[in-house]
C-alpha cells in the first residue's frame, strides 16, 4: 500500500487538503475493504488499488470546495462514492448514502462500521421513493440520468437554499431547465487527464422546496 499512500498524499497536496495521518489511514483502509469485497460483490469495474486511489478517492475529494451546509445526501452511492471519502474528510457534516442496490448498501454499511464513521447513515431505497423527515443542503449524484430527470427526482430532497451537484466526465452542453439555474464547474483531479466537471443546480424561487 506504500505506492497507494504516496499517490494519495501527493493528490491531497494538489487539492490543498490537509495531510491528516488518521484520515489517510481511513482512506487507505476503505480501499482495502473495497478491493476485498469487490472480488465477490463486483462493486466497481476498477480492480487495482492504485487506480482506486485516483479514480475513487481523489475524484471524490476534489468536490469538497463545493459542498454546502451540514446535511448532505449522496444519491446512487454505489460502493460509497463519493460519500465515504467525503465523510472521512468532513467529519462535521452529516452524510446520507442512498442506493437501490442492496448488495452495495450492505458493503457501505460494513465499511462505515469498520471505519468507525459516526457521521454517515445508509439508506436502501430508490430516490423517488425516499421521503426523509429533514431536507438536505447538498444533494450529490454521479449524473445517473438526464439533468431534467435528476432535478425532477431529487428536488423534494433539497432544503430551501440547497444545491444539487451532478458529477460528470466530459463537460456536457447544459440544457435549459425550467425552474432551475445551472452552472458548469470544471474540476481538476490529480492523476486524471480526462475531463471532469460538476454541474451545480439551484432551484429558482418559484420551485424551491421548503
Amino acid at each position: 500500500m506504500e505506492t497507494c499512500k504516496k499517490t494519495l498524499v501527493s493528490g491531497l497536496e494538489s487539492l490543498n487538503l490537509p495531510r491528516d495521518e488518521d484520515k489517510i489511514e481511513q482512506l487507505l483502509c476503505f480501499i482495502k475493504l473495497l478491493e476485498k469485497w469487490n472480488k465477490a460483490y463486483n462493486l466497481t469495474a476498477i480492480r487495482d488499488k492504485e487506480s482506486m486511489v485516483t479514480l475513487h478517492l481523489l475524484d471524490s475529494l476534489a468536490i469538497i470546495p463545493f459542498i454546502e451546509g451540514n446535511q448532505v445526501i449522496d444519491i446512487g452511492t454505489g460502493a460509497g462514492l463519493p460519500g465515504i471519502p467525503l465523510a472521512i474528510y468532513l467529519p462535521h457534516i452529516n452524510f446520507t448514502l442512498l442506493d437501490s442496490n442492496a448488495k452495495k448498501t450492505r458493503f457501505v454499511q460494513q465499511a462505515i462500521v469498520e471505519l468507525k464513521l459516526k457521521n454517515v447513515s445508509v439508506c436502501h431505497n430508490r430516490v423517488e421513493q425516499y421521503h426523509p423527515e429533514k431536507s438536505f443542503d447538498t444533494v450529490i449524484t454521479r449524473a445517473f440520468a438526464s439533468l431534467s430527470d435528476i432535478v425532477e427526482w431529487t428536488s423534494h430532497l433539497l432544503s430551501k437554499d440547497g444545491v444539487l451537484l451532478a458529477m460528470k466526465g466530459q463537460s456536457p452542453k447544459l440544457p435549459i431547465l425550467e425552474s432551475a439555474k445551472t452552472t458548469l464547474i470544471p474540476v481538476n483531479v490529480p492523476g486524471i487527464s480526462a475531463e471532469r466537471c460538476l454541474i451545480k443546480i439551484q432551484l429558482t424561487k418559484e420551485s424551491e422546496v421548503s
